[in-house]
This record gives C-alpha cells, structure tokens and sequence, in this order.
C-alpha cells in the first residue's frame, strides 16, 4: 500500500502552472531522487507532501498513520537551546503539530540513542555550532520520531565532505522512505534507485539510479522531439488544406476541421522543453605568468594559527581546488591570497594586469528587494559582454531567465536562481582570474555542468572552495588541503587527492611495519641470514628502477598540472590519472624492498 499518493495535483504562483495535474505515489522503503531545474517546484512539492501547503487543485493522501517529517535546506536563524533540547522538540505537539503516544523516558531515551548515533554532543549549545552541524542536529530532530517518509531539502548544503560521506552511510542503511532534492551528483548516484523528475509542469516516473536516469532521459529527449516534428508537420499539412477553401461545412469535410481545431489547442497547450544555459565567461586581458605567489606565510587569529608558513606559485591558466572540513579555514585563505586579509607573516606577491571577479557564498553582493534585471543591470538595459552591446534582457535570457522572470524581485526566486543570478552579475565584466566560494549550492545539474565546462576552458586562473567531489574532479589541476594541521599540494582533484594521500600513508606506515617483522624474525631466528646473489643484484638495481619511477611520475604531474590536459577527452584523463597512481604504488613497493634488502646487508 503506498505511503503517499498525490492524485491530479495542481498549483500555481505566477505564469504558468508549477505543477500541473500531476499523479504518483511514493511506496515504502524506497530513496527518491528529486529532480528539476531550479525554480521547476521541487521545493513546492515538498512542502505539499509535508502539509505545509495546500494545493489548488487535486489531493495528496496519506496512508492512515503515516508520519512525515521534513529536513529543510534553510537553517533557522533564531533557534537556541542544547543540542538535546532541540532533537527533543520533536515530541512537542505545539512544534511539530503532532501528539506522538510516548511515555517521557521513551522519548529521552529515543533521543539520547539518535544523539549518540550521529556523534553529537547534547550539551553543546545549538547556535554556537557551525551549520554543518546544526543540520546534522536538525536531521537528528527529523528522524528522532522515527517518521515513516523523510523529505530532505538540498541536505549536502554547508557540509564539508567528511559530513557528507558520513551522511551517505547513515541514509543509505535508513530504513524509511526518503525523497530528497540535492544538487550533489555524487551523492545522488550513491543513494536514488528511483527518479522523480519535474518537467515543464509534470512529474516524471524513472525507476533506475541517476546515471541510467541521465541515459534514459536523452532518449526520451529525443524521442519528443521527433514526435513534436512530426506532429508540427502534419499541423502544416492541415492548415494548408484548410487554407485552400475546401469546404469545411461538408460532413465529410466536419471531422477533418474539428481533428484541426484539437491539433491547434494541443499545440498551444504544449510547453516546450526550457532552453539550454549560455552562460559566457568574459575574457579580461592577459595576466602575467604568476597570478599569486606565498612565501613562507602563515596567519592566526589571535594566538590560534590558521595555517603556517605555506608557500606555492599559483600561476596563469592554473585551476586550484581549496579542500578541507568546515570551519578550518578555507575562506580565510582565499582572502588572504587575494590581499583581503594580511598575513601575520610571509610575504604575498600578486602578479601583474589581475582583474578578479569573487563569487560570494554569501550571496551579499544581491538586493532581495530589487529583480533580477536591477541587481544585474545596476540600473542599466544594455551591458558590454565581449566589447558588444547586448540588451539584458538577452544577456540575462542566457541565463534561462525569460523576461517575466528576468523582472521579479529576488526574494520570490528559489536558491538556485540565485546562484544564476550571482554568475550572470560574475559574468557581465571582463576577468582573467575568478574565485568561487561553494558556487555549486542549489543549481541545477546542466547548469553545473555548464559551468564546468566553461572554467575548464577559461584561459585565466581559477580558485574554487568547494564540497561538491564531482565538480572538483571535472574542473581543478590541482589541490592545497587542509591537512592534519597543516597545508598540502596534491595534483588533481578529490579523487586524486585521496589516491594520493593513501598512497603516501602506505609509504610512510611500510617501513615502521617491516621493521616490526623484521625485529620478529630477529627473535624468532637465531641465526642472521645473509642476502643472496641475486637479492645483493636486486639490491644494485632498485636505485635505478626508483630514479626512473620518479622521474615517469614528476612527468605525468607534470602533464595532469598543464591546464590544457583537462580539455582532452575523459578517458584520456583517467588512463593518464590511473598511470600515475599504478606507478606510485610501485614506486612504494619499490622502497619497501630496498628498506627491507638494506636490513639483510
């Protein structure tokens, strides 16, 4: 028996309907991938399953004694209380508008249990905590009544990745439903084995994972297109004839007219597929060949350092990817390496003819109370992209914001509108270096993919702060990392990163362990064994075998930190990626042995 069936739905705002006549039901145990571009109703139909909402039209049933709780991608602003507190609010009918029979040391009990489940400290203080955090607290108070539907709204947003993955394991082995939107491509395809799409008004139906959905739905794509070309044809063929003066009162001729006056309504009632994204990066003048350089520099606030004597060259063309946990630091050393912030000590060299366009995770650089044409605009119709004069209107149509929508005020439009928004205004002058602060929160997969596509060919330089693992991997060369206290280099993305992590830890744990067996063997043995010929040969020749690995491996970091490596095809990048891990995995065997070969001698 399904939980919840929405039964010939319907609700609209302004223009026309977000969801019109829609129909499914969502069944138990099921993960349900949300999908739809920004401003599509995601976030409406949530609100509608969750009762927040009533809908114009249509009705959503619940199965008797179904509870459904929703996370929501906004966290409040004004909540306070301990962490048990909170959870514990879950119990309170005046809060979620529900008496739930439990006696008073269940419920404890029950939050105590969810509190220690998801690593909280119940006496820490709600609104002292970073919002990674507090979302995980809200997700405790969402599931601490155990609800037999979960709605999770954007729920990766202001989690750092080690929360991310965490949150991953816990919900893929949580027993209840899940319907959640997210924007996180990694971690839909970890989750959804089904996909609920919005489309122009409808829901559509796909049971699969996200990477089958994606193969599906090009098919689909294709198919009605076909189909409209067919119909639009046929529609031409008809209207000609009509045209031609036949006589449409003849009976014979009735059926034929009534059959064209349906074609013209099912014409014009058909909402055609949203355009495609343009977005364009305007090219500044060229930079000199080093962007940025930090020598030795180190920043603390106070006397509690942030990051100590780090030096790097981050020259043109380069694109860098900052990664670390929440709250250690990465926003403070982009300002630092921009010359926002000074350095307590180190020197910090900026290169010549930089011009620096700053996506701002604050979104602060927006009006809520003026549209998107005025805080674009500036209160301008015409913009200079590329040395031409292009009406906003236009420019912003690139953006997938039709002039209806180009003129609402901000504070109506959903969080991944926003976003667009913010790289429209980025986008409108001329940069040769761009620095995004978490740019992937809230949009939509094509335009994610857009923007991808378009750093990746942008010939200046790029710095991007962000969690999502997928948009690292397409787009940075290389690394720095918040590292067990300190800043690391890795060449590549967060795949690359954690290869190559792994692979160090391996290499600086082999010697340690060998020497333990070794002191074993020396225990155990009491004779010494002496290194054979052919071992006293093998010996000879490691030194060599290792000069040869490093240099083949400096040589592919070498090719992987060419910007231009990342315009080449995918499977070119991966066979270059997977040699260099192969190859220092062997290189780690290789010192091994030596460690072990030097022991004998």
């Amino acid at each position: 028996m399904p939980l919840i069936t929405v039964d010939n739905v319907t609700i609209r705002f302004r223009g026309p309907a977000l969801l019109d006549e829609v129909s499914c039901v969502i069944e138990p145990g099921q993960k349900i991938g949300l999908l739809g571009r920004n401003g599509a109703g995601k976030t409406t139909l949530l609100k509608l399953l969750s009762g927040q909402q009533d809908p114009d039209a249509g009705k959503i049933v619940l199965a008797p004694g179904v509870r459904v709780r929703q996370l929501s991608q906004y966290v409040p602003t004004d909540e306070k209380g301990s962490v048990e507190e909170i959870v514990q609010r879950a119990f309170d009918p005046a809060f979620s508008g529900e008496k739930i029979d439990l006696e008073e040391w269940e419920a404890h009990t029950r939050t105590t249990q969810i509190i220690s489940r998801m690593e909280l400290d119940p006496d820490s203080r709600f609104e002292t905590l970073s919002a990674g955090m507090k979302r995980r607290v809200l997700l405790a108070q969402a599931i601490v009544s155990e609800p037999d539907v979960l709605l999770l709204d954007e729920p990766t947003n202001h989690l750092d990745i080690p929360s991310i993955k965490w949150l991953e394991e816990f919900l893929k082995d949580y027993s209840a439903t899940l319907l959640f939107v997210t924007h996180d491509r990694a971690f839909l395809q970890k989750l959804a084995t089904r996909i609920l799409e919005i489309d122009r008004g409808r829901i559509f139906d796909w049971s699969c994972d996200y990477q089958t959905f994606l193969k599906r739905k090009q098919e689909a794509i294709e198919a009605e297109e076909k189909q409209n070309a067919l119909f639009d044809k046929r529609l031409a063929e008809e209207e000609v004839w009509i045209r031609k003066g036949i006589k449409a009162r003849r009976t014979r001729n009735e059926g034929r007219v009534r059959a064209l006056k349906a074609m013209r309504e099912q014409r014009s009632d058909r909402r055609s597929q949203v355009g495609t994204s343009k977005l364009k990066i305007q090219q500044g003048q060229r930079s000199g060949n080093v962007t940025i350089e930090l020598d030795e520099v180190t920043f603390s606030y106070g006397d509690k350092p942030v990051f100590e004597e780090f030096s790097t060259s981050i020259l043109r063309g380069d694109k860098v990817g900052i990664i670390g946990r929440n709250g250690i630091g990465k926003s403070t050393l982009l300002k630092v390496m921009l010359g926002k912030l000074p350095p307590t000590s180190g020197k910090i060299k900026m290169g010549t003819n930089l011009e620096i366009a700053y996506f701002d995770q604050l979104k602060s650089q927006l009006d809520p109370e003026l549209s998107v044409l005025d805080n674009v605009g500036e209160g301008s119709d015409r913009l200079l992209i590329n040395d031409k004069p292009t009406h906003i209107l236009g420019y912003l149509a690139d953006f997938l914001f039709e002039p209806q929508r180009a003129r609402t005020e901000v504070k109506f439009l959903s969080g991944g509108e926003r976003n667009r928004i913010l790289l429209a205004k980025l986008f409108a002058k001329p940069a040769n270096v761009i620095v995004m602060d978490e740019p992937t929160n809230d949009l939509d997969t094509e335009t994610l993919e857009l923007l991808e596509s378009k750093l990746v060919d942008f010939d200046g330089t790029v710095l991007i702060v962000s969690h999502d693992r997928q948009f690292l991997n397409n787009v940075v060369s290389s690394s720095i990392v918040f590292e067990n206290g300190t800043l690391k280099e890795y060449v590549g993305g967060y795949d690359d990163w954690v290869r190559q992590s792994k692979a160090a830890e391996t290499k600086d744990a082999a010697p340690s362990k060998k020497k333990r067996i070794d002191s074993t063997k020396t225990d155990d043995t009491s004779k010494t064994r002496r290194l054979s010929y052919k071992e006293k040969r093998e010996l000879e020749s490691l030194p060599e075998k290792i000069e040869f690995l490093e240099s083949q491996i400096e040589k592919l970091h070498a090719q992987m930190g060419d910007p231009d490596f990342y315009k080449s095809n995918k499977a070119e990048i991966a066979r270059v990626q997977q040699d260099a891990t192969d190859m220092q995995a062997e290189l780690t065997k290789k010192f091994e042995r030596w460690e072990e070969l030097e022991a004998l001698e």
